[in-house]
């Protein structure tokens, strides 16, 4: 009978002193982010041109989410800010957390997927395929990809640039991280030059449409169009939340994780398709949101450490958080007017993100190797 040595008594107290304050990290982390998520709500609910308190929006969102409450008929309220707050507002600001939600998950399973830091949906080409499907629409018509919705086109243009990924990676029946990058990085670039080349030869009207939709937007947001990628994202997390174990292992390598009795082109292949799902019904309702499925996953990192059984709820609720904010300012910074959400998520997210690696405790998420 194998005897697992033990490891000494000075050494193991530090792991275990080690274990324990990245489990208290990551409980004050998540606590404080859905506090920032909830806050995030009722001030979303507040910002806009119809004049309605933090106070007032916060007693129309628990006014129509418990009935029978009475300020909700005693004429403190008027038809207006309750049709501005809960019709258009909070889906609002309830797509730019499911987005953001996503995004990052989707950003932290393709790291893994290929093992590398630079991975997000944009890198695999699956952004760039909806991109292709959104704008056939908007400067063909429906017409010109099967009477499609745009949102339809545009998830039909993920699921297609992750298929031919997944072709091309393919070498022996199994999936390659190297040649998954560089099919991405190939297809992505040819998705890129059909849309520029769409852009360039459409109308002058349909300019403006295409730049909005690229750069992300969730100004058309309604409690309908929440649907699919609530239903994607929900069962992304039931997916991902089944492999946490499995997806640690996969980061030591794939020999080490078929070892430890992974197997390693299943994971990748059910992983694959859990993100271009996930990607596509996003991309479908909020546009081309980059960078936040690039860097919220290592600020989870940074923050409480590699573990996915820690870092997914953590990168989850963060994209959540940061989503919100970024569409918080393009509504603010140039009023009326509204800048896209992507710019605001690179202009805010990129400065953060180089402070935090500066830091020590970047070493922790291996951003400087």
């Amino acid at each position: 009978m194998l005897v697992r040595p033990r490891p000494p008594v000075a050494l193991d107290r530090r792991l275990r002193a080690s274990v324990h304050r990245s489990r208290l990290a990551s409980r004050i982390t998540v606590s404080a982010l859905v506090v920032a998520i909830l806050l995030l709500v009722v001030v979303s609910g507040a910002v806009g041109t119809v004049d309605v308190g933090v106070a007032d929006a916060a007693r129309i969102v628990v006014g129509h989410l418990l009935p029978g409450m009475p300020w909700m008929s005693d004429g403190s309220l008027t038809p207006l800010q309750d049709q501005a707050v809960w019709q258009f507002r909070l889906p609002r600001a309830l797509l730019a957390a499911l987005s953001g939600a996503g995004l990052a998950l989707a950003g932290a399973i393709m790291q893994v997927i290929v093992r590398n830091p630079l991975a997000e949906p944009y890198l695999l080409g699956v952004s760039s395929g909806a991109g292709v499907g959104a704008v056939l629409v908007i400067t063909l018509g429906s017409a010109a990809v099967g009477g499609l919705p745009l949102g339809a086109a545009a998830f039909a243009g993920a699921l297609v640039a992750s298929l031919a990924v997944a072709l091309t990676a393919r070498h022996r029946g199994i999936l390659s991280p190297t040649r998954m990058i560089l099919s991405g990085v190939a297809l992505g670039s040819l998705f890129s030059a059909v849309t520029s080349y769409l852009t360039l030869t459409t109308e002058a009207q349909n300019v403006f449409s295409v730049l909005f939709f690229l750069l992300g937007s969730v100004s058309a947001a309604s409690m309908s169009s929440l649907a699919v990628p609530a239903v994607a994202f929900v069962a992304a997390c039931l997916v991902v939340g089944l492999r946490t174990r499995a997806m640690n292992a996969l980061l030591s390598g794939d020999e080490s994780a078929t070892a430890l009795g992974v197997d390693v082109n299943r994971l990748r292949a059910v992983l694959l398709v859990t993100a271009a799902l996930l990607t596509g019904s996003i991309v479908s309702v909020s546009g081309g949101i980059g960078f936040v499925g690039l860097v919220v996953p290592h600020v989870a990192r940074i923050l409480v450490g590699a573990d996915h059984r820690r870092m997914l709820p953590v990168a989850v609720l963060g994209g959540a958080a940061f989503l919100m904010l970024a569409d918080l300012l393009s509504r603010t910074v140039a009023a009326p007017a509204e800048v896209p959400i992507g710019i605001l998520t690179a202009v805010v997210g990129a400065p953060f993100f180089l402070w935090l690696m500066r830091r020590d405790t970047a070493a922790r998420a291996g951003l400087d190797r």
